[in-house]
């Protein structure tokens, strides 16, 4: 099971192809080449990157997760 790499939380959602949402901490998590990218949901609905404040250790996944 997905859990969620900035708050832990494993209510996580689906909400598009290999997309989901992070109920605990609100952010959108994607799926890509077996890392996770990590997005802030901004007011306006634009999306700001958490990347960097994760290694890519932290951000690997192999898929089985999901």
């Amino acid at each position: 099971m997905l859990k969620c790499p900035n708050c832990s939380s494993k209510d996580i959602g689906k909400i598009g192809p290999e997309q989901y949402y992070c109920w605990g901490c609100f952010i959108e998590l994607s799926y890509k080449d077996e890392m996770l990218s990590l997005h802030q949901v901004e007011e306006d609905g634009s999306l700001s990157s958490l990347d960097d404040l994760f290694t890519d250790e932290e951000r690997k996944c192999d898929g089985a997760s999901f």
